[in-house]
């Protein structure tokens, strides 16, 4: 039973495995949306934007990772 446990926790912390990058980008998709549809921002830069985010994010939390393991 140990066995599933820990596999299911694995498997679960690969796709939350960072609390708070879910919410940066919750927060980023939200601030594009908005900026889209209320500021008329046009579709496509929403797009670049959504893209550049999260690469941005994603290479931050990564940053963060690689500090706090060594």
């Amino acid at each position: 039973m140990n066995a599933i446990r820990t596999a299911v926790s694995e498997f679960l912390g690969l796709f939350i495995d960072d609390g708070s990058l879910a919410l940066f980008v919750v927060i980023l998709i939200a601030l594009v949306t908005a900026a889209v549809e209320l500021a008329g921002l046009a579709p496509l830069l929403g797009a670049g934007a959504l893209l550049l985010g999260c690469v941005l994010l994603l290479a931050e939390s990564l940053h963060r990772a690689t500090r706090r393991r060594g």
